[in-house]
């Protein structure tokens, strides 16, 4: 790991006489009617357009996805496409669909391939917009063969999934596991926590015994999806296109609360970003354990910029269960998913463009920064990562856990992280409880679902 997820309007009553027409004419096997229900599905499974096998293809990509196209070209010289760099969505821009909006007004314009950053842009890419039909290209229904997709890795395009139709391809996957430094926790003597109430327990007596070291951290947006998502807390059930459940005062939501309160008072999990200079400051040398995703092991660990953890100390292991759960579950911090327009005049090459970059071992083993989705690259992936020597352990756990990650924990439009944001880390910082906070989380997670369209249960 060296770096780094509405109902149409109806349409006219003389379209719908027309379509009839040709329905009928159709069951009279009459030619020529077929030209008249251009906005019929086509035989992928969404409207096509007339196509064109040899026109350019025009990819979005950010700047991290520059070296994806790059070895697509290289690869496929007699393939034409036109790179344009967008920021990807990043940091929850919602630029994708912002720029997918204004092409739908203007009726032209839109892109063939799209990378976002996000795993919830197919809740919205997915559905028709205003009358226009929807972006996102169905993949499932056979434009990608389904022997390419039945090698993705358990799980891992869920996020792309809707009403059981698949949308995107997911790029990487960002699985969150439990990092730790080997060398301190040998020359501590604690033995590696095996359930998130072992966990706890070490870090009260890490607090006792090493004040100022720590085992893990709070302060970032991205916090629910470390500790709350694989604690199987129920306060992002995305359950269809618009339908959502929230219940933040479940027992699973509590004792992840709960736990996460008592290590921050005992100061072994602080509410500071890891991405912080104060994080680095303080803490350089003083980690612990650190529960996050596949990606800190480049971006936080082995990162002359943040904490620059030696070669042969930065261990790595499988996600906690709680006890009396059956198995471990884990959330995930990120990825990134790769979209075919339904607007494309060359799907054939736009597919082509999209197996590439998500299977190929030219880009996903030899270039790719995160933790491939695809199965058979993961694999060589983590073999290249582990000969680098870097480790202290195997990387097994990071396979493991990558067919971990809850279900549970759905995808909608609303970002979960802006919410925790506001709501709790606002909260937690002005020296409210966790507990305390959870109604305060529920209501404002149903509020912004509501705002979005959703029906909230």
């Amino acid at each position: 790991m060296v770096g780094i997820h509405t109902a149409a309007r109806a349409r006219r009553r003389s379209a719908l006489t027309v379509a009839g027409l040709c329905a009928a004419a159709a069951l009279l096997a009459l030619a020529g009617c077929s030209k008249g229900t251009a906005a019929a599905n086509g035989s992928h499974g969404f409207p096509e357009a007339k196509q064109d096998a040899s026109s350019t293809i025009t990819v979005w990509v950010d700047a991290d996805r520059q070296a994806a196209a790059k070895a697509f070209q290289k690869a496929n010289p007699d393939t034409k496409i036109q790179v344009v760099s967008y920021d990807g969505s990043a940091n929850g821009s919602n630029s994708f669909r912002t720029k997918m909006q204004l092409f739908d007004r203007a009726g032209s314009g839109w892109p063939d391939v799209v990378f976002s950053t996000q795993n919830n842009d197919a809740a919205w890419a997915s559905q028709k917009s205003n009358g226009k039909q929807a972006f996102a290209a169905v993949l499932d229904k056979g434009l990608v063969p389904g022997d390419t997709l039945a090698k993705f890795t358990e799980g891992s395009l869920n996020p792309c999934k809707v009403d059981g139709q698949l949308y995107c391809l997911r790029n990487d996957l960002a699985q969150t596991v439990l990092w730790y430094n080997k060398k301190l926790m040998d020359q501590f003597g604690y033995a590696l926590p095996t359930t998130w109430e072992d966990y706890q327990a070490l870090g009260e007596k890490v607090a006792k015994e090493h004040p100022g070291y720590i085992i893990g951290a709070a302060g970032d947006s991205f916090t629910p999806e470390i500790y709350m998502w694989a604690g199987k807390c129920q306060a992002n059930g995305v359950t269809g296109p618009k339908a959502v459940t929230v219940k933040t005062d479940t027992t699973e939501c509590k004792r992840v609360a709960s736990m996460l309160d008592t290590l921050r008072a005992d100061k072994t999990v602080p509410v500071v970003s890891v991405f912080t200079p104060e994080f680095v400051k303080k803490y350089t040398g003083k980690v612990l354990m650190m529960p996050g995703p596949s990606w800190y092991a480049g971006a936080i660990f082995n990162n002359p910029q943040s904490l620059k953890v030696p070669a042969g100390q930065l261990g790595v292991a499988a996600p906690l269960p709680w006890k009396g759960d059956d198995k471990a579950a884990t959330g995930n911090v990120g990825g990134g998913t790769w979209f075919v327009s339904s607007h494309s005049k060359n799907l054939a090459a736009a597919e082509k463009f999209v197996q590439f970059v998500t299977t190929a071992d030219d880009y996903q083993v030899n270039v790719a920064p995160g933790y491939p989705a695809y199965g058979p690259a993961a694999d060589k992936w983590i073999a290249k990562q582990e000969s680098s020597k870097y480790f202290a352990t195997t990387l097994q756990p990071v396979v493991t856990a990558a067919s971990q990650v809850w279900d549970g924990w759905g995808y909608g439009v609303f970002s979960q992280e802006a919410i925790w944001a506001k709501t709790m880390t606002t909260g937690i910082t002005g020296g409210k409880s966790l507990v305390d906070l959870l109604p305060d989380w529920q209501t404002a997670i149903q509020n912004q679902a509501k705002v979005n369209g959703y029906s909230v249960n």
